[in-house]
């Protein structure tokens, strides 16, 4: 038996995001993931997945099950979110990502999370971003331009650097294009 493979946090909070408004069973959740195109082309999620993420959610705190019998079917199990997980999903969906490796799967969720929230949420996670990315493109600037730095160094920061300049560039055209 395969050890069970835990998917990165901002799929869960996603799963916060997908579950606000209603109560919803974890089927149906499952769905609402993988049937999102943006979220589809960030996460690739079994069933199996999205249950054992729900189960981690209940035991934060984030959200409540309870079972729900319809009929002769076996129950559901039904999840909502806490106070608690309303709290957490609104602090992750405008907090900007911190790392070049988190950009392609956190902040894309985020962004698509964002935009169902509306053009204030997406503003907010928008500038937060372009923020960090300011503040990193700065410091690995000094850093490249450091001529104690070993040159295999140096590449390797202005690669990154080049890598983030593209980042702010995308950036300013998501608002741009989503904003206005």
């Amino acid at each position: 038996m395969s050890p069970m493979v835990k998917l990165p946090l901002g799929m869960e909070y996603a799963l916060l995001g997908l579950m606000r408004g209603a109560p919803a069973h974890a089927y149906a959740i499952h769905k609402r993931l993988a049937q999102t195109d943006v979220l589809r082309l960030v996460w690739h999620v079994k069933q199996r997945q999205t249950y054992a993420a729900l189960d981690r959610l209940v035991d934060e705190g984030y959200i409540r099950e309870h079972r729900e019998v319809a009929g002769r079917r076996p129950p559901r199990r039904m999840f909502q979110l806490t106070a608690a997980g309303e709290a957490a999903y609104a602090r992750w969906v405008t907090t900007p990502v911190q790392h070049g490796r988190e950009f392609r799967q956190e902040f894309m969720a985020r962004l698509y999370c964002a935009g169902r929230e509306g053009p204030a949420t997406l503003a907010v996670l928008i500038a937060a971003q372009e923020a960090a990315c300011a503040e990193r493109i700065a410091w690995l600037a000094s850093q490249a331009e450091d001529a104690a730095t070993a040159p295999l160094d140096r590449l390797v920061v202005r690669f990154r650097l080049g890598q983030l300049l593209a980042t702010r560039t995308w950036l300013a055209e998501c608002r741009a294009e989503l904003l206005g």
